[in-house]
């Protein structure tokens, strides 16, 4: 069968790393080859790429940041996603250029629509079979991060304002591409996530 691109999408502490291994487990016993990747860190240069963008200290302004997550999508598609696609492998990620256009669009107030073609660009028009958006309010998230006692990194630590501005651009483009959306509710127990998903992605196999 020919390779398909399975993003995970959501706020931080939404359940994406979660939800992503529980579905490649299931595709893994299906008899599926499954490659799991995820942005930025899909690669060893996303890896330095990540801890520049996330935890390095100093301001890094919003249109260096939107560039550097694009120089990450560039190189994990080219070097990862799309090999294992022409392998017929399944490829899930944690973020992609949804991510771009709610957290360095909306979130920093620049043109989403300026960051998705960039996005567009840097992944040569690549878009998944589907994107799973795990839906979840802020103040749940929040919780969730508080509970796991964890360092914030530099997207996690903005205020609620930010974090209200990436939720609503997660919602519309999921409103605005319903084909390739599926638009869970976060705050639904583990299992009850992963048989949905299950089940939207048994329609693609």
């Amino acid at each position: 069968m020919a390779g398909l691109f399975i993003t995970l999408e959501g706020g931080d502490g939404s359940g994406k790393s979660t939800q992503s291994a529980l579905l490649a487990q299931w595709l893994v016993s299906e008899g599926h080859t499954v490659v799991h990747s995820r942005e930025p860190g899909g690669t060893d240069l996303g890896l330095e790429l990540r801890e520049i963008i996330l935890h390095s200290r100093g301001h890094i302004v919003p249109r260096a940041e939107a560039l550097l997550y694009a120089a990450d999508r560039a190189h994990n598609v080219a070097t990862v996603v799309r090999p294992a696609m022409d392998r017929g492998e399944i490829v899930i990620q944690d973020r992609y250029l949804d991510s771009s256009v709610a957290y360095q669009g909306a979130g920093r107030v620049l043109d989403g629509s300026e960051v998705r073609d960039l996005s567009l660009w840097a992944a040569e028009g690549l878009l998944p079979d589907l994107t799973v958006l795990l839906d979840l309010g802020v103040a749940e998230s929040r919780a969730r991060l508080d509970a796991d006692e964890k360092v914030f990194d530099r997207l996690e630590s903005e205020k609620a304002e930010f974090h209200d501005r990436v939720r609503t651009s997660f919602l519309a483009l999921a409103a605005a591409e319903p084909d390739r959306f599926l638009v869970l509710d976060a705050a639904r127990a583990i299992d009850e996530l992963a048989e949905a998903i299950r089940v939207r992605v048994a329609t693609l196999l």
